[in-house]
């Protein structure tokens, strides 16, 4: 009886001297910040046809034959070349060419010609043009602008600017006709114009007072016009840009 104590004691202390079992490690997070960079397309360049501001080249990938449009350049055939941070536009319609091409990747060209001196250059100083850049510009609204006060255009699609952005959801792909007041203008993005529109309804904390559109148009900053175009919900032109409401396509006129 006293062994079986003497074995019970020493069990019970070789029981009490292991680690209890740690709880399973969760899984690291993610980060989640900033959205990578899409990946370079790099080919040899079977074609370029220029339509200034771009070049559009078709490349011979590993994936096969795409087409890429970069800012203007002297890119001979038969270079390898990588154009960088590339936006696909599907569906794209080259206005100059009067051309439409199922897919094309908009971006910056890199490889061979970057080295060479070659690709898109800035305004007479040579530096890199990034297409992610510009798209930021013509993104971002003006800061101020001062007091705006348009009168609301008329027909049965005319809609604010504040009502274009509460009525989102039943407008989507649907016309309407806005008046507004140019308050910021770029030119040749993307193969569009790009206009920010204001007409005094909205506030810049709802951040629904300020409408971007794309046009083949071009006006001044200053003008008020009428603006018809299409609206489109959660547009995702890349890079990171993605506008929650956006009129595509518009026909602007000065009324």
């Amino acid at each position: 009886m006293r062994r079986l104590s003497v074995v019970l004691l020493v069990s019970l202390a070789v029981a009490g001297c292991k680690k209890p079992e740690s709880a399973p490690q969760q899984p690291a997070q993610q980060d989640t910040g900033s959205p990578a960079a899409s990946p370079a397309i790099k080919g040899k360049v079977l074609e370029r046809i220029d339509a200034p501001p771009y070049s559009y080249l078709k490349l011979s990938t590993d994936k096969g034959e795409v087409w890429a449009a970069v800012e203007k350049t002297d890119v001979a055939n038969g270079a390898e070349v990588a154009v960088k941070g590339p936006t696909p536009m599907p569906n794209f319609e080259s206005k100059t060419l009067n051309r439409k091409f199922d897919l094309v990747y908009f971006g910056t060209l890199g490889g061979a010609a970057e080295a060479a001196g070659m690709g898109m250059m800035g305004a007479g100083n040579g530096a890199p043009v990034n297409m992610a850049a510009q798209h930021a510009a013509a993104a971002a609204g003006p800061a101020e602008v001062g007091d705006v006060k348009v009168d609301k255009a008329s027909g049965a699609d005319a809609r604010t600017v504040a009502e274009v952005y509460a009525q989102a959801g039943a407008l989507k792909e649907k016309p309407v006709t806005i008046r507004g007041k140019v308050v910021k203008f770029n030119a040749e993005i993307m193969g569009k114009n790009w206009v920010h529109l204001r007409d005094g309804s909205g506030n810049a904390d709802a951040k629904d007072n300020d409408l971007t559109i794309t046009t083949s148009d071009t006006v001044a900053v200053g003008d008020v016009v009428v603006a018809k175009g299409t609206v489109r919900t959660e547009k995702d032109f890349g890079a990171g840009y993605k506008y929650p409401v956006i009129v595509e396509d518009a026909k602007l006129s000065k009324k």
